[in-house]
């Protein structure tokens, strides 16, 4: 999914002091595997995927970069599989947010959009919707504004909000750092939020390993996140040296069932085998 971001300048893989000013939550007793694509897979790709991953990432919007979905109409058949799910729509961009009023208005239309998608998708109330925030770093506020509109109107609409988003510390100068999980955490409080966080760098992250047992999710950085995404398809390099092996000769990830290389993944822990609360 980050395969479309460009490195922010400054990065360091060692958490913000922020971070521990929030209380972890109680740490569960087993992570769960699982894996998410921009493109559908296909069905027969999940079958395979099913042996090693208990849930997918599931969109339903367009993603970015791209003019359809091709996740649409497939919830059923992942079910049936007994996959649980991340369920995706992708955020604006925030040099597309104008100003306060007109991010919250855009806030607000996609909201709404995310709910009507969600229903004809098959979603019940109180599934959570992660928000794709492909921006890192501290957002301007007028992100600040559309994320409050945003999540706001969801949960008008019965569905609860979730950010995708950037756990990667950024150097702002002078000693302070800031996450963009942190940065969405202070201020869209008291709302609150699930978190699904990318952060690649090795260490903490431990390289494209589908075989391991799943890191928690609090080994990202912050210690609060729901889902942390630990490896991208392809691998970035500047990110990812010290576990370069760990990747395919090509730079992606695969399922270790995947020997023809078929089906490129990013890998995801979390805390649930259901982190959307989906598969109802």
């Amino acid at each position: 999914m980050l395969q479309f971001c460009a490195m922010m300048p400054g990065v360091q893989a060692t958490p913000n002091a922020a971070a521990s000013n929030h209380p972890a939550p109680a740490e569960p007793a087993t992570s769960h595997l699982g894996f998410d694509q921009n493109i559908y897979p296909g069905d027969e790709a999940l079958v395979t995927l099913r042996k090693t991953f208990s849930f997918a990432g599931y969109w339903i919007s367009p993603p970015p970069e791209e003019t359809t979905n091709t996740w649409q109409g497939k919830r059923e058949i992942l079910r049936k599989l007994h996959f649980g799910f991340l369920v995706l729509y992708r955020g604006r961009e925030s040099k597309g947010l104008k100003s306060g009023a007109d991010a919250a208005t855009k806030g607000k239309s996609d909201a709404s959009d995310a709910a009507a998608s969600a229903r004809r998708e098959g979603f019940q109330p109180n599934t959570i919707i992660f928000l794709d925030i492909e921006e890192g770093g501290r957002l301007p506020e007028t992100y600040h504004a559309y994320l409050r509109a945003w999540a706001d109107a969801l949960k008008s609409a019965g569905y609860r909000p979730g950010v995708y988003c950037s756990a990667i510390a950024v150097k702002e100068g002078k000693g302070v750092t800031i996450t963009t999980a942190d940065d969405i955490r202070t201020n869209e409080a008291p709302r609150e939020f699930s978190y699904w966080v990318y952060n690649d760098i090795c260490p903490p992250a431990p390289g494209c390993a589908p075989k391991l047992a799943a890191p928690p999710p609090s080994k990202s950085g912050i210690p609060y996140a729901a889902v942390w995404q630990f490896a991208q398809s392809p691998r970035r390099k500047e990110y990812t040296s010290r576990c370069a092996a760990t990747y395919a000769k090509d730079g992606n990830c695969y399922a270790p069932e995947d020997n023809a290389h078929k089906w490129f993944l990013d890998i995801n822990s979390a805390n649930s085998a259901d982190p959307s609360a989906g598969a109802k």
